[in-house]
């Protein structure tokens, strides 16, 4: 394992060093591109690997190494080695760490800036420089199978975690974006065409791509869905109109996998500069595109300086020292790892059994543990598809136990007897109950049975002689067909699961749910029977050990949901999975809930303290351009140490508007009986409205809150703040 190093006295090696020395990037990938043959430059146009032996390799063992996508080795170009993501390097055996929507509830930045570090170290030692899991896209119902690849409902939210990860990421490699865009249907993602109108698209859709992208991020990868009615990975409007000219990105863009483009010379017109993963459409008819006319040579040359100017901007500037090989699923990382999942943790419910909450948890009067539930002893990363990372070891909530509390005895109880579960609960001093889901309920999803369809048999190069479609797709799960996955068909658990806990709740008053998830799920048919709920997520290698931790005490609760959950899936958006057409609207999450009068079971930014806050005063420091930077004072009126999470709410009287859209947000540690100042950088964006072709500030003023939670009626106001009603 060793990062790919760049031969000084190559033709590339040289520009690079030329660039160090104060040369034009752009004008060094000139001059390369003029350097390259006809067959070089169309050679860049997508991934290097023949199709089907390729194909073949990825179903069995799913990019153990980088995929390399435009490799020229007799300029010493390296191309794009790309390693997939999101909860960690997928190649090799690295540290998983918890799904990105369990680390967009520690709202904590600079702590997912860390894990971007991290995950860009372990690629690099593994020879990769492009990674491609900064999955930023907008669940706008919380059955969409994938919801666990990405951070948030919120847009601002999505955009400050993928920014952060970016920032990380690129101290040792580049970092990609995707999938752009309106990406959250899993089972009809090749075939749905979601229709929205600008204003939405704007002001909903796309802010967080803009915020990551902003931030540095080198590559954006296209969506298999169509939007307005085109594909998105030949979408002009997308690929150029917005991502080049309005934001004035100058990466590269790539395919999703096998399946994102449909016309290869519409797709390189539009704005679309590789095709990942192998030599597939492109290179079986691109050549005959050209001379047909179909495509230019113009285009090609747009697209290959594009993709070896990234390449020439991204070795030529300053990175941090090559990290040791060892760093990988390293003390270190694993560490970090377990600080993530302790800080993810969100406790929804606590309830007083006898004199006070049940959690946390008394080490030294717990002698006897009811562990419950099919999941309590399973190393449940989360999905098995293109996100998994292949970790040596995962601490399961059994192994965490076992580690806090050597000398206690732990009774495991898969939960197949419900009438033997109870009695052993009956006799232990708590009982944990840890129920949810696993990949085969949701996650990513390529249905064999529609890999003989003639719209996807389209998409491959003629089939070698003895290829049977259908058995690839059934032994190369993977990439060609797992079954499994997918979008849920019910936000609730499993019968099963509920009666296991009413089961266990009956026996053993002091009893506490664990939810393994990533989405919302509905409580409602069982949450009042139990004291405590806690929402334990897929939570990586260290997951286990983090969960003993918080139950018993050892840090404090601290996660906030990163979304909101409903009491009734009657209040969210329809949703089809196997829809052909969606119309998307700025109506989803906690924004739907709130306009229609519904509240929620558990809101936006809600978590259970094991302390008590208030927010005592806030100051709004300064309003300018797009930035209003905030103080907050925060009081921790309980006995111990905890942190809690600010967050500012903005509200203004728009119509067809959310009553109130977050713009930023603060964690801040507080000691028993202490006062805390914390300083939050906001954005305005949220607040802005796009019509006639650009943003405008509300006309105006707005109300700024701080709160703990969305709608929370403790929330410190400021009315009347005022925001210039300029064009931005």
């Amino acid at each position: 394992m060793s990062e790919h190093l760049i031969d000084p006295d190559s033709a590339f090696g040289r520009a690079v060093d030329r660039i160090r020395n104060g040369a034009d990037p752009q004008h060094e990938a000139r001059a390369l591109v003029d350097s390259l043959t006809d067959d070089e430059r169309l050679w860049l146009l997508d991934g290097d690997g023949e199709f089907w032996s390729g194909m073949g390799e990825m179903g069995h063992s799913y990019n153990v190494r980088p995929i390399v996508m435009g490799e020229i080795a007799r300029i010493g170009l390296p191309g794009l080695r790309f390693s997939d993501g999101p909860r960690g390097v997928v190649m090799g055996e690295s540290t998983a760490f918890p799904v990105a929507m369990a680390r967009g509830a520690t709202w904590n930045v600079d702590l997912e800036e860390r894990v971007g570090e991290a995950i860009g170290a372990e690629m690099r030692v593994q020879g990769g420089n492009l990674f491609a899991g900064v999955c930023i896209n907008l669940p706008r119902h919380p059955a969409w199978g994938r919801v666990q690849e990405t951070y948030s409902e919120d847009p601002l939210i999505l955009g400050e975690m993928g920014a952060a990860v970016t920032r990380g990421v690129r101290r040792h490699g580049m970092a990609m974006v995707k999938h752009f865009a309106l990406n959250s249907m899993e089972n009809a993602r090749f075939a749905v065409d979601v229709t929205v109108d600008d204003a939405s698209l704007h002001e909903v859709y796309l802010p967080h791509f803009r915020r990551t992208i902003e931030s540095g991020a080198e590559g954006v990868m296209a969506s298999y869905n169509s939007v307005n009615g085109e594909w998105a990975g030949q979408n002009e409007n997308l690929l150029t109109d917005i991502l080049r000219d309005e934001w004035g990105f100058d990466g590269v863009t790539i395919t999703d996998f096998i399946f994102g483009l449909r016309d290869t010379a519409k797709s390189l017109r539009a704005g679309l500069d590789v095709e990942a993963p192998l030599r597939q459409q492109r290179a079986n008819r691109l050549p005959d595109d050209l001379a047909e006319g179909r495509a230019s040579w113009a285009d090609v040359d747009r697209a290959a300086l594009r993709i070896i100017a990234t390449q020439l901007r991204f070795y030529s500037a300053d990175r941090a020292p090559s990290p040791a090989s060892d760093v990988v699923f390293s003390p270190a990382h694993r560490a970090l790892a377990r600080e993530v999942a302790r800080e993810a943790i969100v406790l929804l419910q606590n309830e007083p059994v006898g004199e006070r909450p049940l959690l946390p948890l008394d080490a030294a009067a717990t002698r006897r543990i009811a562990l419950v539930g099919s999941l309590a002893d399973v190393a449940n990363t989360g999905d098995k598809g293109s996100s998994t990372v292949r970790t040596p070891h995962v601490i399961t909530p059994l192994e965490g136990l076992r580690e806090f509390l050597p000398d206690a005895r732990i009774d495991v109880l898969p939960g197949d007897d419900l009438a033997a579960t109870a009695d052993a609960a009956a006799d232990a001093d708590v009982a944990v109950v840890v129920v949810g889901y696993t990949a085969a309920d949701e996650g990513e999803y390529l249905g064999a049975e529609g890999m003989s369809t003639p719209e996807v048999r389209a998409v491959f190069p003629p089939f070698p002689a003895g290829v049977d479609l259908q058995r690839m797709g059934q032994e190369h799960g993977n990439v060609m067909g797992d079954a499994d996955g997918g979008d849920r068909l019910s936000l609730r658990l499993a019968d099963h699961d509920v009666a296991l806990i009413r089961a266990t709740a009956a026996a053993n008053p002091r009893t506490v749910v664990v939810i393994v998830s990533a989405g919302a799920v509905i409580t409602e048919e069982w949450r009042d029977e139990v004291p405590a709920v806690v929402l334990g997520w897929y939570s990586g290698s260290e997951g286990g050990a983090a969960l003993a931790e918080v139950l018993f005490g050892a840090t404090d609760a601290v996660g906030r949901l990163p979304y909101s959950i409903p009491t009734d899936e009657a209040h969210l958006p329809f949703f089809d999975r196997d829809a052909t057409a969606i119309t998307y609207d700025r109506w989803f999450g906690q924004r739907l809930l709130d306009r229609d009068g519904h509240a929620a079971a558990f809101p936006l930014g809600f978590g259970l303290s094991y302390t008590d806050f208030t927010i005592d005063a806030l100051e709004i420091l300064s309003v300018e351009g797009e930035e209003v930077v905030a103080v907050a004072t925060v009081a921790n009126t309980g006995a111990r140490r905890g942190r809690h999470v600010v967050q500012l709410y903005a509200r203004l009287d728009e119509a067809d508007f959310p009553e109130r859209v977050l713009i930023g947000f603060a964690p801040v540690w507080v000691d028993a009986g202490g006062h805390a100042e914390v300083r939050i950088v906001g954005s305005l964006r949220p607040t802005q409205r796009w019509h006639d072709g650009a943003f405008h500030a509300p006309a105006g003023s707005i109300v700024i809150e701080a709160a703990a939670h969305a709608g929370d009626p403790a929330a410190v106001r400021r009315s009347e703040v005022s925001v210039a009603a300029a064009r931005i």
